[in-house]
């Protein structure tokens, strides 16, 4: 384990803290690497400060909204830790969301400003030319795009790290509607302590930065916890399985983390092309973000020489619950015990704790449970008891040895290489086309991943064309959330009371897939 622990750490209670505990104890340490430049732990500080004033100075007030909309880059990190600094709410959002998504999400944000990372992001840069930006140039950073200030109300500021928001995470409602998860300084730092300590991280520790920062996993885990104990994180803005064999190789990468789709990739990549997977140096590698696959850990490990470490956690819980430990890896799919100071139960139908082998519906408590969505106090109450319970309405049990299973999801939800994809959302985009009278969206479980399927009713007398409708979708939502597969049925098969059965077009889903395979 790395010799500073949650406890040596626990002064250190905002996230603009890092960079300044990084310059003081070791300045001189890369912090970050992306592509061939380095940046010290007291470069990185600098550009945090000076781009805070910078902020300041283009009208960002405390209680403030700051949307950054990028991937993962220095300018990215900085000016999310630099709005921090400022004490204003940074809401970093993927380059890859849909211009939809993003006007949707920036009219409930009400951000004051708008920063486009277009310094690595083409995307960036694209949805950039839907709003007033100009070419801005803080010290030490790539030149990127800034809005100049709106008018916007901003938030009370309390100066406590547990009712500060540190950061809000959007993240799609059942309805569609997006939801803002308002994160605490306190419930990030709490993650970062902790899960930084149990894998191990220290200086001179080499990370694999592919997960996304705009995904809490990326920011809390991968981001924060190794910025907080030192470790180098090397900036990835996408995933690519050749260049992740390259660092792992050439760079020694100790670290990897990212979600089971990522390590599927990875794998098939070697096996398509031959190529060995090198990793020399490799000590830690971690799945996370959706179900890992037995079949899919055990041929990880076997080409990484390294167990493959599990975890469940969501947004709303910034995001860890459990992980497996290093000491005690586990051979079934059990995601580990719970995190030092978080609580967790399963309850019944009515609400009464269940004992440990008994399936029921998982509620958590302590402190990382988020504050609560953004404008909206009556969805936070539905799912935030008074006493501090958080419903996850996932399905789980605990092993007698106190580890967590998740066993099945209570919300009709798919998880797309470790996003969330609601499918009334996709079916909301889907049914506004003119030909469709009716859209339903399931997932079909594949290795390490689950794909998005779409089924369809038409208007009479409409021709369908799948190439079409995915077009269609690709212009409306972001890469993770289209489907995979479009559907035309003559009629969508439906309950005495009209609600589609869903089980029935998981079944043909994936008697599609077989037939598919069969025919190659």
């Amino acid at each position: 384990m790395s010799a500073a622990t949650p406890q040596s750490l626990a002064h250190v209670t905002t996230i603009d803290a890092i960079p300044q505990e990084g310059a003081r104890e070791r300045p001189d340490a890369t912090a970050f690497v992306l592509g061939e430049r380095r940046i010290s732990f007291a470069q990185w500080e600098h550009c945090v400060a000076t781009s805070a004033v910078r902020l300041q100075e283009a009208g960002l007030r405390p209680g403030d909204r700051f949307v950054i909309l990028g991937e993962n880059g220095i300018v990215l990190i900085t000016l999310a830790l630099a709005a921090a600094r400022a004490k204003a709410w940074p809401v970093i959002l993927n380059a890859r969301l849909s211009e939809r998504e993003i006007e949707t999400i920036a009219h409930h944000a009400q951000p004051r400003l708008i920063a486009f990372a277009n310094d690595i992001s083409p995307d960036a840069e694209r949805h950039a030319g839907a709003f007033e930006t100009e070419h801005v140039t803080f010290e030490g950073l790539p030149p990127f795009r800034l809005t100049v200030a709106a008018d916007c109300e901003p938030e009370p500021v309390h100066d406590d790290p547990a009712r500060d928001v540190a950061a809000m995470i959007y993240t799609s409602g059942t309805t569609g509607a997006p939801k803002g998860v308002m994160l605490s300084h306190a419930n990030l730092m709490h993650v970062a302590r902790h899960s930084g300590y149990l894998r191990g991280l220290a200086p001179g520790e080499r990370v694999y930065g592919c997960l996304p920062v705009s995904h809490v996993f990326g920011l809390a885990s991968m981001f924060l916890g190794s910025a907080l104990y030192g470790a180098t994180n090397y900036l990835v803005p996408r995933f690519d399985p050749s260049e992740a064999l390259r660092l792992l190789r050439d760079e020694e990468l100790t670290v990897f983390q990212g979600v089971p789709a990522m390590f599927a990739r990875l794998i098939e990549h070697a096996r398509q092309t031959g190529r060995p997977i090198e990793a020399p140096a490799l000590r830690y590698a971690s799945a996370g973000g959706s179900p890992l696959d037995l079949a899919l850990k055990t041929r990880v490990e076997a080409a990484l020489g390294v167990s493959l470490h599990n975890g469940y956690g969501m947004t709303e819980l910034s995001p860890t619950v459990s992980q497996t430990r290093m000491d005690a890896p586990r051979r079934d799919d059990a995601t580990g015990p719970l995190l030092p100071g978080i609580e967790a139960r399963t309850v019944d139908g009515e609400g009464a704790p269940l004992p440990a082998g008994e399936i029921g519906t998982l509620q958590v408590r302590g402190p990382t449970v988020m504050l609560g969505y953004y404008r909206n106090k009556e969805l936070t109450d539905r799912v935030k008891s008074a006493d501090g319970w958080f419903d996850t309405g996932d399905l789980a049990r605990f092993g007698e040895d106190g580890a967590l299973y998740i066993v099945g999801r209570a919300k009709d939800l798919i998880i797309r290489s470790g996003f969330n994809v609601y499918p009334e959302e996709i079916e909301g985009v889907i049914a506004s086309h003119p030909d469709v009278t009716l859209a339903a969206v399931v997932g079909r479980n594949v290795e390490g991943n689950e794909e998005v399927w779409a089924f369809v009713q038409l208007r009479p007398g409409a021709d369908f064309d799948e190439r079409e409708m995915r077009a269609f979708c690709a212009e409306r939502m972001a890469p993770y959330k289209r489907p995979t597969r479009i559907i035309a049925l003559p009629t969508l098969p439906a309950s005495s009371t009209g609600k589609v059965q869903k089980a029935k077009l998981r079944e043909e889903a994936a008697s599609i897939a077989v037939e598919q395979a069969e025919a190659v």
